[in-house]
């Protein structure tokens, strides 16, 4: 994991702090105050280019509809084939939390 280099006290912090919050809107409220708008648009752009990317879609279509560049589309890919497997582990999580929702509604 690339990231190891960078563990340590102030990671555990941030990361702690993200999994403290209770609900979206306090994501919503942290986010806007961690990160620039840019930073967070980059971000959200990424995991929807694995959902698409997941879903078969080709690069044209996802660089169509989610604007990202060929190479975060081809820098998601490596991470979907070769990285921790968490892109993965989130878009089933959100698969089951809204088939859930659906359900209950």
């Amino acid at each position: 994991m690339q990231i190891n280099k960078l563990r340590g006290k102030e990671l555990d912090q941030l990361f702690l702090g993200i999994l403290s919050l209770k609900d979206l809107e306090e994501c919503y409220r942290f986010f806007d105050d961690l990160c620039t708008i840019n930073e967070i648009q980059s971000l959200a752009q990424r995991l929807d280019v694995a959902r698409m990317l997941r879903e078969g879609n080709t690069y044209h279509k996802i660089e169509t509809e989610t604007g990202a560049s060929t190479a975060t589309i081809s820098r998601v890919k490596r991470c979907l084939n070769y990285g921790n497997d968490t892109y993965e582990l989130v878009l089933e999580r959100l698969k089951e939390e809204n088939s859930t929702k659906v359900v209950e509604e």
